[in-house]
């Protein structure tokens, strides 16, 4: 069995093909050549962080699959400063359009030490924005993001930084290694 840890850089398709555009994007294929292995689950084009990869697909679907409840940890950096209400909305579920979410666990923090995002989160100076570390245990469809934003708080930054006991740790964007 092969698991891959890769630190997904901004910009890049959770696939090795890219299908649906005219324009080359950067895929898995662009960092990753070692044949049979698959990512189990994704990480949307403008999010970074860990993305894992198997050719193992009972591990892929327990990775992917909601029902294991596995814990995935993103760094998030959004807009403005979410106070105490805005965050116990996070922690006991939110209302998107797809019904209510789990409840997540989150904090606000410091900025954490990451690489430098390229291109680079917009800063403005009239607009403060806030870390926070939000851990999840479901994987809808840009999920994070449409949680922060019911709550007022737009994502400006997402990196995912764990997923269960396997975390992106030191890798540089683009990097990987085996498990």
């Amino acid at each position: 069995m092969t698991l891959i840890l890769f630190n997904k850089p901004y910009d890049v398709l959770s696939q090795f093909t890219d299908r649906g555009s005219e324009a080359t994007r950067a895929t898995l294929s662009t960092f990753i050549d070692v044949p049979g292995v698959y990512p189990a689950g994704r990480l949307d084009r403008d999010s970074e962080g860990l993305l894992l990869l198997t050719d193992d697909g009972r591990l892929q679907a327990r990775i992917a699959d909601p029902k294991f409840k596995l814990p995935k940890t993103y760094l998030v950096q959004v807009e403005g400063e979410p106070d105490e209400a805005a965050l116990n909305a996070l922690r006991t579920g939110v209302r998107l359009k797809d019904g209510m979410t789990r409840p997540a666990e989150t904090e606000r923090i410091d900025p954490p030490a990451l690489w430098p995002r390229d291109p680079p989160i917009r800063y403005r100076a009239s607009v403060p924005d806030r870390w926070l570390r939000l851990t999840i245990r479901e994987g809808r469809n840009r999920q994070v993001r449409r949680m922060t934003a019911a709550v007022g708080h737009p994502t400006l930054r997402l990196v995912r930084w764990s997923i269960g006991d396997w975390t992106v740790g030191d890798l540089e964007p683009g990097a990987w290694r085996t498990a």
